[in-house]
């Protein structure tokens, strides 16, 4: 592993290729000859892999260069983007706040300019959570509509593969590189009907979203029922699934202490748990269907509580419900666009759009109706 640059945005940079766009890709996504680490000491002596995640040859079949492999929190099992082997990446926009997880080195290398797309994975809002700290756009496809094959871990019924971009054109352009079967959607109708839900969370940032999103759309108050007990229930199958995957490493001593403990808690959980949280997942899905056949999409906050600051995620004080209007998406498997909309008490906030199952290109065309706020402009 060579060193890393200052700002730990890459685990492992690539030289350039001439005439060929660089593109940054999360470390948990193999590459043939290389060791895929996920951001963890626990893996650093791992095998190379084979071949490459099926991303990553579409990547590279498309002209596209891995100009690096993207720091990452520690096995994709984190919100804070805070490693401890790799280092943290720095917030470009908001040095003083967190960069957000798992995905951190994949927003953090759009945000500063390195790369015009990056890729990361999303299981409980890792992409959405770093694109909303760093103020870049972030999508988390349907689930199964990007091929997982070299993904890390290779088991999940959560985790998606997806694009971070700085506005949703480039987003588009590469979902039709890594989504074989994309379809670009010409533009979405004018003023369409769009559900506003309110999860619990900080009035000034609900305003905030609520007011940006009504001015793009015929915005409409709705109930989403079960949907704190689907966010809950997405913690439930997250902790399961990543047990099971890594939950071997914790014999290691080399994972990180809070990486460490979340899987010995995860390991608690029950097999009653597990199927409750299965519960939910159908009737939460089937309540957000029900209410995409009235409407467009869903539009709500993509962080209800602020971007903590690298202090404040250092400290003793219980964390903040970070991932908690997420990961009911990842639950459902609809595909979900995170769009920064602008800043409350200086610090950013994104506008989250919830499509129909499958309907990725729809919910993009959607999206561009959005302005994208760049820190700096009025």
């Amino acid at each position: 592993m060579t060193a890393m640059s200052h700002t730990a945005i890459f685990v492992r940079t690539f030289p350039p290729s001439p005439g060929k766009e660089p593109v940054a890709i999360k470390d948990c996504l193999d590459i043939a000859g290389e060791v895929t680490t996920s951001g963890s000491r626990a893996l650093a002596g791992a095998e190379p892999a084979i071949e490459d995640a099926e991303v990553v040859r579409r990547l590279t079949a498309a002209g596209c260069a891995i100009a690096g492999r993207a720091n990452m929190h520690e096995l994709a099992y984190g919100v804070t983007g805070l490693n401890s082997w790799t280092g943290t990446p720095i917030n470009p926009r908001y040095p003083q706040l967190m960069p957000g997880g798992s995905s951190s080195g994949s927003a953090v290398a759009v945000a500063a300019g390195l790369v015009e797309f990056a890729i990361g994975t999303d299981t409980g809002g890792s992409i959405r959570v770093p694109a909303t700290c760093c103020a870049v756009v972030g999508l988390k496809p349907s689930f199964g509509r990007v091929s997982r094959k070299g993904a890390h871990p290779a088991v999940s019924s959560l985790d998606c593969v997806g694009p971070f971009a700085r506005d949703v054109a480039t987003i588009e352009r590469a979902m039709a590189i890594i989504a074989p079967d994309w379809s670009p959607v010409a533009a979405s109708a004018a003023n369409p009907r769009v559900a506003w839900y309110s999860p619990d969370g900080e009035a000034a940032i609900q305003a905030h979203v609520r007011a940006q999103a009504a001015a793009c759309f015929a915005l409409v108050d709705a109930d989403l029922p079960l949907f704190t007990q689907a966010s809950d229930a997405g913690l439930t199958v997250i902790g399961r699934e990543t047990w099971n995957a890594c939950g071997h490493l914790t014999e290691t001593g080399l994972v990180g202490r809070d990486v460490h403990d979340r899987l010995l808690m995860s390991a608690q959980i029950t097999d009653a748990q597990l199927a409750d949280a299965e519960a939910v997942r159908q009737s939460f899905a089937a309540a957000v269907d029900t209410l995409l056949e009235t409407f467009v999409a869903i539009a709500l906050p993509a962080m209800t509580h602020s971007v903590p600051s690298l202090l404040e995620i250092a400290s003793t004080a219980a964390p903040k419900p970070i991932t908690l209007a997420c990961r009911p998406f990842n639950l459902s498997g609809h595909p979900a666009i995170v769009l920064p909309v602008g800043e409350v008490d200086g610090r950013p906030v994104s506008l989250q759009l919830v499509g129909r199952r499958g309907e990725d290109e729809k919910l993009c065309a959607l999206a561009r109706q959005v302005p994208i706020f760049s820190k700096g402009e009025a």
